[in-house]
C-alpha cells in the first residue's frame, strides 16, 4: 500500500485532463471560432504524438458541450471548464449523451484492442447524429486518431463530414494528417499545435515525476522535442537511458559494437517488452532526422547527451545528406511493417544498425 501511495501521479488521459501545457494560440483560435458564430463544423487537429493533442480536443467538447461558458454573455478567455462542472464529469465519465468518441475497440474474436479503427467504429456515429441533442445543444464527434482508421471507415466518415446537421462538431485527432483521405483534410479546418516551450515541459515532468534529478529532467524535456506526454513516457519507459545507448552505439560508426547491438535488440524483442521496443526505433529515427535536419540546415548543435554531436559530425562527413535520408526513410518502413507483416522485433534492430554501417 505504502508503495502505490509513494507512486507518481500522472496526468489523467485526455477526457478527464483540466490543464493544457501551451498551445495558448491553438485555444485561441478555437474560441475565436466560436465567438464568430461561423465555427468550423469539422477540425484537425494536427500535431506529434504526446503534444496535446488528444487533451486540447476533449478541452474543446467540454467547452461546446457547457454552451461555451456561458449560454447569454461572451465566451471567457480561456476553454477551461471546471473539474468539477457536471459537464467535464460526465464526459471523463463516458457517461456524456452528446459526446460520442470513435476509437479503436476491442477484438473479441482475437482477444486484443484492434491496429485500427474499422468501418463499425463509424458506422456508430450515423445513429447518434439522427437523435435529437440529448440536453438540447450541441453534439461532438471526437475521432482519436483519425490516422488509425482503414480505407472503409475513412469513406464512411467522409459521408458524414459531407452532410453534417445542424450544431454538430467533428475533432479529429491526428499525428500525420498525410495518411488521410485528401477529401477528408480539404473538409476540415487544420490546426496545428507547435512544440511547446522546453522550459515548459521540463516544469511538467518535475511535476509529475518529482524523483528525477534536475539535469536529467532538463535532457528529457529536450529528448521530448516539445512535448510534454512523450517528456512523461520516455521518463517512464528509461528513455533517456536507451538514448545513451544508442548514442555510443551510433558513435562507433561505421564499425558498430555487433554484440552490444544484439544485446539491445534482445532486450527490445522480449516478451511484454514492445514499449522499449517502440522507444528504440523512435530514438533512432528521430536521432537520424536530427542529423538530416542539422546537416542541411547548419544549426547549432544542442546536445541531449554527451558525445552525440561528435556521432552526428562523424556520420555526417562519411556520406551525403541524400545518403542520410534514404537511410532514415529505409529504418522508417522497417519500422512501420514491425505489426503490419509481423516482423520480428529484434532482427528489425539489427537490421537498422546495419543500415547505418552501409557505405554511400
Amino acid at each position: 500500500m505504502a508503495e502505490a501511495a509513494d507512486a507518481p501521479a500522472s496526468p489523467p488521459p485526455p477526457r478527464a485532463n483540466p490543464e493544457l501545457i501551451g498551445h495558448a494560440d491553438a485555444e485561441a483560435t478555437l474560441l475565436d471560432g466560436w465567438r464568430s458564430h461561423r465555427l468550423a463544423h469539422a477540425w484537425l487537429i494536427c500535431g506529434p504524438t504526446g503534444i496535446g493533442k488528444a487533451t486540447l480536443a476533449y478541452r474543446f467538447a467540454r467547452f461546446v458541450l457547457g454552451a461555451g461558458g456561458n449560454l447569454f454573455g461572451d465566451a471567457p478567455d480561456s476553454l477551461a471548464l471546471d473539474p468539477g462542472d457536471p459537464v467535464f464529469r460526465r464526459v471523463a465519465a463516458r457517461g456524456h449523451g452528446d459526446l460520442l468518441t470513435v476509437e479503436r475497440t476491442y477484438d473479441e474474436k482475437a482477444k486484443r484492442m484492434r491496429r485500427e479503427i474499422v468501418v463499425d467504429d463509424v458506422r456508430a456515429v450515423g445513429p447518434f447524429l439522427r437523435h435529437t441533442a440529448s440536453e438540447g445543444g450541441w453534439r461532438v464527434v471526437v475521432v482519436d486518431v483519425a490516422d488509425e482508421m482503414n480505407v472503409n471507415a475513412a469513406n464512411a466518415l467522409l459521408k458524414l463530414l459531407e452532410e453534417p446537421p445542424d450544431k454538430v462538431l467533428f475533432l479529429l485527432v491526428s499525428h500525420a494528417p498525410g495518411r488521410l483521405l485528401a477529401t477528408i483534410r480539404s473538409r476540415c479546418r487544420r490546426l496545428l499545435l507547435r512544440a511547446v516551450d522546453e522550459a515548459r515541459v521540463g516544469d511538467f515532468l518535475v511535476r509529475h515525476r518529482p524523483t528525477l534529478e534536475a539535469g536529467e529532467a532538463a535532457s528529457l524535456a529536450r529528448l521530448a522535442d516539445g512535448r510534454p506526454g512523450r517528456a512523461l513516457r520516455l521518463a517512464d519507459e528509461g528513455g533517456l537511458a536507451l538514448y545513451r545507448e544508442v548514442v555510443a552505439l551510433l558513435s562507433g560508426a561505421p564499425e558498430i559494437d555487433v554484440e552490444a547491438v544484439h544485446g539491445l535488440a534482445g532486450r527490445a524483442a522480449r516478451a511484454g517488452a514492445e514499449a522499449t521496443y517502440d522507444t528504440v526505433m523512435e530514438l533512432l529515427l528521430q536521432w537520424l532526422a536530427r542529423m538530416v535536419r542539422l546537416g542541411a540546415t547548419g544549426a547549432a548543435m544542442r546536445e541531449v547527451v554527451e558525445g552525440e554531436g561528435a556521432a552526428i559530425r562523424g556520420l555526417l562527413a562519411r556520406g551525403s545528406l541524400e545518403h542520410w535520408t534514404g537511410v532514415w526513410e529505409k529504418i522508417g518502413r522497417l519500422a512501420a511493417d514491425v505489426d503490419r507483416v509481423n516482423l520480428d522485433r529484434k532482427q528489425v534492430v539489427i537490421a537498422a544498425f546495419s543500415a547505418l554501417e552501409s557505405r554511400p
